[in-house]
């Protein structure tokens, strides 16, 4: 049997790197980097290299999704935190209820994080040494089946981590997504099998298939929403700081959260939720709340069978009929243009019912509702109501038909449809969004989203002062007014429990803030199609915003920049480091559009006025990246640093364009050990890689920030 090369060797390891990344793009990030047969083709040729040479077979390898051969049965493992239910609730007293009993146990304010509560299979991955060990059904909540082969091929799940702490577990949901239901149940149906009769009890017998082959023929997907058992306690202290860190790893995430403090916050919560369902992939039965930090989670406890510090809002319906009179609009934070119906009153759940949503224009359309129609309202639990459709049977022959507005009802700004096919097929419409970042109607969200720890990190200025900030007479119409308050802090003084000392670190957390340069002003924006990652991206092309925008919009467009191009603009010559820009042939066009409008430039010109620093961080650290003896190698530290911990350590070597991760491999280049390593240290000897102790890092990250 033939050896394979250094050749052969380097292209199964890059095939690998790719299609885990095309995974992670398509089903984490949902901005994919090649097109379906391009990836089969990759595919393909691993799976050719892997059967030639099985010395370089992994248990982890892409190949892997497609599915083996069947198992012969199920083992049942024992959670090493035990799976409990959760309770339900149904109307806002059950809320209010069990907000009060948590405050008074806790003996002081919540907050409370929200998400959707996905009508799937509870499911636990349990990752060792970043590697994922397997994945359990909930089972009777102590122990669970091991469902491992059909979860190896839901390509949502990462089947390595790199960084995460020595065990991880991850608590989440699996489903069949709605457009996979559909077409699974058209194929059932075309080969004369019964088809399935909903999502969910498809995805439980899909798991329990003993052949992996099924699974991965029904694109299953998994969102994350809890943990097991953590190894590093310091890893997160809350549920939105799990759920940021397990996104950074890879893991899907909820594709909705929301952070409360109040009962009419998480009420806001179930109304939104409930206009926007039908833009998620997958059925929902309701809204999961939680209280956010896990300290307050271990002092309320939990009974024998659920949480006390986690229940779920459930939608129960009922449906009347009446009259639609005329549609309004309603703007939202992101800009999402929802129709509501004006009705005449109707006594629903034990409520007069005046106003109801219409979802999206795609689902009028395509029920066919008209102004004049007899409609059924359904109220979900005793908050929601919506329009289910109408009775056609009673239409009049006055009904008219709802025209969707071309531009914002608030500011008069553009919108755009989505999907960008809507034009040519219009039922397909699933949202109507104005683009205008300064619309009146969005601006309260993005005020909170620019100042947010992610984006420019404004100690000080959070939800409740914005609010009440918005409500006083002081300007604060736009971003670059944030940079405007020290000039009213006379009024500012004046709001509730804001003392001298909160203002001056305000003040103070403003200042900062024009410092963070323009890959986080980018993220901070708001601006469709451009998160975190992507604005990385986009300030990484030049050194600052003016040369940004100098750039021609097919330059955003590739996934990578070719050789030559890096080269034009002084970046890492090796391919491996070119920048991905994060934006394809559909969104470079909306994101350069909006780079040059008319409300970008005011955005931008205020921001500059105010002193804000539009230069490229990122741009300046290629050069740094291109001569550090780290750009390219794969790192692995292990025990005790005393100098710095080992996040700070991660961030600084990664900026040197080094990969740091968490497990020792014959891929790992470099080991850097401190005191107290222990397993990875040994490892790294037997595999004969290159260990440096603490001092040399420094001697490292000294010249790399001098250099």
């Amino acid at each position: 049997m033939p050896k394979p090369t250094a050749q052969d060797k380097a292209r199964v390891s890059e095939l690998r790197s790719l299609l885990e990344r095309a995974n992670r793009a398509y089903y984490v990030d949902a901005d994919p980097i090649m097109p379906d047969r391009e990836f089969d083709d990759r595919l393909r040729e691993l799976a050719g290299l892997e059967a030639e040479f099985p010395e370089l077979d992994d248990p982890n390898s892409p190949t892997r999704r497609v599915g083996g051969e069947p198992i012969e049965g199920f083992t049942t493992i024992e959670h090493a935190v035990p799976m409990l239910s959760i309770d339900n609730s149904y109307s806002r007293d059950d809320i209010e209820t069990w907000v009060t009993r948590g405050r008074k146990a806790i003996e002081g304010d919540i907050a409370f994080v929200c998400d959707p509560k996905i009508d799937g299979v509870a499911l636990s991955l349990r990752y060792e040494k970043g590697s994922l060990v397997h994945a359990l059904t909930r089972g009777d909540g102590r122990k669970g089946d091991d469902v491992s082969h059909a979860v190896r091929t839901i390509r949502a799940i990462p089947l390595t981590l790199g960084g995460a702490p020595d065990v991880l577990e991850v608590r989440g949901e699996v489903f069949i997504p709605d457009a996979e239901f559909e077409r699974i149940n058209a194929e059932r149906e075309a080969a004369g099998d019964e088809p399935f009769m909903n999502p969910r009890n498809a995805c439980a017998g899909t798991l329990k298939n003993q052949d992996p082959k099924i699974a991965a023929s029904r694109n299953l997907g998994f969102r994350a929403h809890g943990r097991g058992e953590v190894s590093d306690a310091s890893f997160a202290d809350s549920f939105s700081v799990f759920i940021e860190r397990i996104a950074d790893l890879g893991l899907p995430t909820p594709d909705m959260t929301w952070s409360c403090a109040t009962v009419d916050d998480v009420v806001d919560a179930i109304d939104q939720l409930f206009d926007e369902q039908g833009e998620l992939p997958y059925a929902i039965d309701g809204l999961v709340i939680r209280v956010d930090r896990f300290d307050q989670q271990r002092t309320l406890g939990t009974t024998s069978k659920s949480p006390r510090w986690l229940i779920a809002y459930k939608y129960p319906a009922e449906r009347k009929t009446t009259t639609l009179l005329s549609v309004d609009y309603q703007v939202g934070k992101t800009g999402k243009i929802t129709p509501r119906a004006v009705m005449e009153p109707v006594l629903l759940a034990g409520t007069t019912v005046r106003h109801a949503t219409l979802h999206n224009f795609g689902l009028v359309r395509q029920r066919d509702i008209r102004i004049g129609d007899t409609v059924e309202v359904e109220k979900a639990g005793e908050i929601i109501p919506y329009v289910v459709g109408p009775v056609k049977g009673e239409r009049p022959k006055s009904a008219k038909r709802i025209v969707p507005p071309d531009r914002c009802p608030t500011c008069d700004g553009p919108v755009e449809i989505e999907p960008a096919e809507a034009a040519e097929d219009p039922e397909r419409e699933t949202a109507r969004r104005c683009v205008n970042p300064q619309c009146p109607a969005q601006l309260r969200e993005k005020l909170i989203w620019f100042a947010g720890r992610r984006q420019m990190d404004i100690d000080g200025l959070g939800e409740s002062t914005i609010d009440q900030i918005l409500a006083s007479e002081i300007p604060l119409n736009s971003f670059a007014d944030i940079y405007r308050l020290h000039e009213h802090q006379e009024p500012l003084l004046g709001l509730e429990r804001m003392g001298e000392k909160k203002l001056e670190n305000l003040l103070a957390g403003i200042e900062a803030s024009k410092s963070q340069g323009l890959a986080r002003v980018l993220a901070g924006l708001g601006i469709r199609h451009v998160g975190e990652s992507t604005a990385r991206s986009l300030a990484g092309l030049a050194p600052d915003l003016d040369a940004l925008l100098a750039i021609e919009e097919p330059m955003l467009r590739p996934k990578t920049l070719s050789i030559q191009e890096a080269l034009e603009r002084g970046l890492p010559k090796d391919p491996k480091d070119r920048i991905e820009t994060g934006l394809g042939r559909d969104t470079a066009p909306v994101v350069h559009a909006f780079l040059h409008s008319e409300a970008a430039r005011a955005i931008f010109d205020g921001l500059r006025e105010a002193g804000v620093d539009l230069a490229s961080r990122e741009f300046e650290q290629q050069a740094v990246r291109s001569d550090s003896p780290v750009a390219g190698k794969t790192i692995v530290l292990t025990g005790t640093l005393e100098a710095m911990d080992r996040g700070e350590a991660k961030d600084r070597l990664t900026k040197l364009g080094a990969k740091v991760t968490g497990s020792v491999s014959k891929n790992t280049d470099l080991v850097i050990a401190g005191p107290g390593a222990g397993s990875k240290l040994d490892k790294a000897r037997d595999l004969g890689i290159e260990i440096w102790d603490e001092a040399l890092l420094l001697e490292l990250l000294g010249g790399g920030e001098s250099g």
